[in-house]
C-alpha cells in the first residue's frame, strides 16, 4: 500500500509539472475574434491575455459603438480562450491522475 502511495504522489507531481508546462505553452496559443462585420479585430491568447486590437477608421467616430463593440468581441474572445484553456488543462489533468475505482473526476 505505500509502494502504491509514494506511485500515485510520483504521478502527482509529474502531472503538475506537465500543467505547469501547458499553461506557458497556452500563452502562445493565439484566439481570434472579430465583429460580425469585421470592424474590430481582437486576438488574444488561450490564458486571454489581449495581444492585439484591430479598430477599422469608420468606429472612431462613434464612442458608443466603438464601445459596444469592443464589449462583445472581448467577450466572444475570453470565451473561446477559456474553452481552449479548460480543455487543455483537463486532458492534461485527467492523463495524470491515478486510477482510482468509482472516482471519475473528468466524464
Amino acid at each position: 500500500m505505500f509502494g502504491d502511495m509514494m506511485g500515485m504522489m510520483g504521478k502527482l507531481k509529474e502531472t503538475q509539472k506537465k500543467v505547469e508546462e501547458t499553461k506557458k505553452r497556452l500563452d502562445t496559443v493565439m484566439v481570434d475574434e472579430s465583429s460580425s462585420d469585421n470592424l474590430l479585430k481582437v486576438t488574444i491568447t488561450a490564458n486571454r491575455e489581449v495581444k492585439s486590437i484591430s479598430i477599422a477608421d469608420e468606429l472612431l467616430n462613434d464612442k458608443e459603438q466603438l464601445e459596444d463593440y469592443l464589449i462583445l468581441t472581448m467577450n466572444k474572445a475570453i470565451a473561446k480562450a477559456t474553452s481552449v484553456n479548460e480543455a487543455e488543462l483537463a486532458a492534461v489533468a485527467k492523463e495524470g491522475m491515478p486510477n482510482i475505482p468509482g472516482l471519475d473526476l473528468f466524464k
